[in-house]
Order: C-alpha cells, then structure tokens, then sequence
C-alpha cells in the first residue's frame, strides 16, 4: 500500500488504529516512546505496524547539538528502525542536549558555517548507522536570532546536497516562523528544493496567552486555514507526497482527526485527478 495520508499514533487510538481500513492510511510515532524492551506499547504498535504503514518521527537524537548524537540513543533507535521497518525516519533541526543536560523543547541556534559543518556531520553520521535517508524537519521560530550566515532555507538546502538526506517539511512551523519573524511562508516554500521532500506535516498552533502576540505551534488544534491554502500551494508545486496529521495536545476523538486526515487525503487525490 502506497501512503498517502496519516495520523500521529495516540495510545488512546490504538484499537482505532487498528479497526480503520481507510486506504493509504499511515501511522507516526516518537520512536523516543517505544525504547523498551517490550511491553504493552511495543506490542500494539507491532499489531498496528502489521495493518498500516509506520513512520518514525524522532525528537531526541539532538541533531544541532555540538556534540555526536547519543550513542545508545542512536543505536535504540536503529533497533526499532530495523524491527518496524519504517517508510520514512525523520528528526528536527534543533538540538535539545548540552553538556549532559537535557532540555524539554526542540531549541534553535544561530546557522553560521561552522553550525552546517556540525549538523551536517551529525546528519551522516545518524544515516551511516541506521543504513537509511533521514528527513530533517524546519523549526518554529519564536524570536528572531543573529549571527546567521544562511537563511533557513539554503542552510536546510546545503544539508540536503553535503549529506543526502531529504526534508520534512512542516507547513504550521512555516506559517508559525513566517508570522512571528516577520518574512514570507509562500516565498520560503517556493524556494523549498522539491526533490527532496519526502513528507510534509500539517498541524495546529495558537496565540500566546501572555499578550505577546507570538504564534505558538502547540499541535493542540485543528489545522488552520492559512496552514491549509499553504499546503495546497506547496503540494500542486512538488506533486504529492505522504503527509501527517500531528495532534499532541487536547486529542479528540479518532473520527475528527480522520477527517482532516481525509481532507489531506482529498487533496492529494485532486492533483492526481488533474494529473490524469
């Protein structure tokens, strides 16, 4: 079965999970969640994997960090990668790890040279144990930074030709980082390199409470409008490609997240159908 349109997996969703038949229907996870050595979460994600097909989507291998990856994080990783048989393994460009401490969020840094050179080492490196391409996915962005030597755009372009990875693109994080920041999301996912995105997420955020006037990627509502006249732009552009829907926050029930799964599903079809 070709992917095409998919959820994050929730604990909650399993026999959900498990009862839809809807085709192309796939599934996402933190691997991070699934690093044990069995138990009961291992063994619904191994009946789900046996339905749908599965995606890892990794938060902690600290990828901006100035240091290598975690080993036994890498290699816990590269065990569920070769148990699950994912079609796309994906991380953040962000780190979250320093000198032994680590930190609750996916954090940004200046993109300067040396920084490319790290990641970029970082990135090979991930790709040579796991045997596999890796996506990278664009942060949110909340206050601007300096010291930058690239915009994100050909920083997350020069990873993609100096390693061969592909790229995750999440539209929310461009609608988020272009509202907050001040710069265009339509301009940066034109100049977004085509052949290289492999999966796209779609997602909801919100208004900082404390009057800052911030877009918040908080994954704790419906996708936006905008995020979707975004997505139908980027998508009649590269043609289609698998895309997520990511609900971490105030879940609803598994019906309302299918149907904006299947209103992914809708689009991608429709540039099928023009297409033909």
């Amino acid at each position: 079965m070709t992917p095409t349109a998919g959820l994050g997996l929730k604990s909650q969703h399993y026999d959900d999970a498990l009862a839809c038949a809807a085709p192309g229907l796939w599934f996402e996870v933190h691997p991070e969640n699934y690093m044990s050595a069995g138990g009961p979460r291992l063994s619904a994600l191994e009946a789900v994997r046996a339905r749908h097909p599965l995606s890892l989507h990794g938060v902690g291998l600290s990828l901006a960090a100035d240091a290598d990856p975690d080993a036994e994080h890498l290699l816990a990783l590269k065990r569920l990668v070769e148990r699950f048989e994912p079609f796309v393994v994906s991380e953040h460009l962000a780190w979250s790890t320093h000198r032994g401490a680590h930190q609750p969020d996916l954090l940004p840094f200046p993109r300067t040279n040396a920084a490319l050179t790290r990641i970029a080492a970082n990135i090979g490196g991930v790709q040579d144990v796991l045997g596999r391409q890796v996506l990278i996915e664009n942060p949110s962005l909340y206050l601007p930074l300096t010291g930058h030597d690239l915009d994100e755009v050909g920083f997350l372009t020069a990873l993609v030709e100096r390693t061969g990875c592909g790229l995750l693109v999440d539209v929310n994080n461009v609608f988020v980082s272009a509202r907050n920041l001040g710069y265009s999301a339509e301009a940066y996912l034109d100049a977004l390199p085509a052949s290289a995105i492999g999966e796209i997420h779609l997602a909801g955020h919100g208004v900082d409470d404390g009057g800052s006037g911030l877009l918040i990627d908080t994954h704790g509502a419906p996708v936006a409008e905008p995020v979707w006249a975004l997505y139908r732009r980027l998508i009649r552009r590269i043609g289609p490609r698998p895309t997520l829907i990511e609900r971490d926050d105030d879940i609803p029930a598994f019906s309302a997240l299918m149907a904006e799964r299947d209103r992914a599903g809708g689009e991608l079809a429709a540039l099928e159908t023009v297409d033909a």
